[in-house]
């Protein structure tokens, strides 16, 4: 049976970090519906996001820089478009588990101050496993030589440690092998009490 990492990764942005500490970590989708900002700042941030969104309230949200529309839709499972994309990762809360990709990602957003959190992956995956998913790629990538995904893609967290990969395989594909690290630990909804599992925080830039 496959098993998580020790460790997840979250990156906050600074201009976010007390709202953090005092509500948890919430979804761009959780964020809007707790600030109703209204139609045009719901429009900036569930559309594609070339450039970060700051919400009235101070909050920012950032860019989808690496997601373009025409580059993800040639990468979409058939009958989904890119603004289905972009609406389920609105939905959804990310960690990083590999710190090779924690590293990538730290170089990516050195243009503004973060809060780099670490956290028990076990602990917080149990304490939400309803929501708990996995994926086996950056979801949040369409460039280079980008994966086909789906909504099969974010893979349940006790699917995937019954079954592995067997549910993220395209019909007549070879299904993953269960040696396939996660990329992402991803919950469907917002961590009030995420503080609760953190072990370490830094501060960068």
């Amino acid at each position: 049976m496959p098993s998580l990492p020790a460790e997840a990764f979250h990156f906050v942005d600074r201009a976010n970090w007390a709202a953090v500490q005092r509500q948890g970590l919430c979804s761009a989708d959780e964020l809007l519906r707790r600030g109703a900002f209204g139609a045009q700042a719901e429009a900036a941030v569930r559309a594609h996001r070339p450039q970060g969104v700051t919400l009235p309230d101070g909050c920012y949200i950032r860019d989808q820089r690496p997601m373009p529309p025409q580059a993800l839709a040639r990468c979409l499972d058939p009958g989904l478009t890119p603004a289905d994309w972009y609406a389920l990762l609105n939905s959804c809360v990310f960690f990083w588990l590999d710190p090779d990709r924690v590293e990538r990602h730290r170089a990516a957003l050195s243009n503004r101050p973060q809060v780099l959190l670490t956290f028990d992956a076990r602990a917080l995956a149990t304490a939400c496993e309803a929501a708990a998913h996995v994926t086996p790629f950056n979801t949040g990538s369409a460039l280079r030589k980008a994966a086909q995904r789906g909504l099969r893609t974010l893979v349940p967290l006790a699917q995937w440690r019954a079954r592995g990969w067997a549910s993220e395989a395209l019909p007549q594909q070879p299904v993953r092998a269960a040696s396939h690290r996660p990329a992402e630990l991803v919950f469907r909804a917002a961590l009030p009490d995420a503080m609760r599992f953190v072990t370490a925080t830094q501060a960068i830039g």
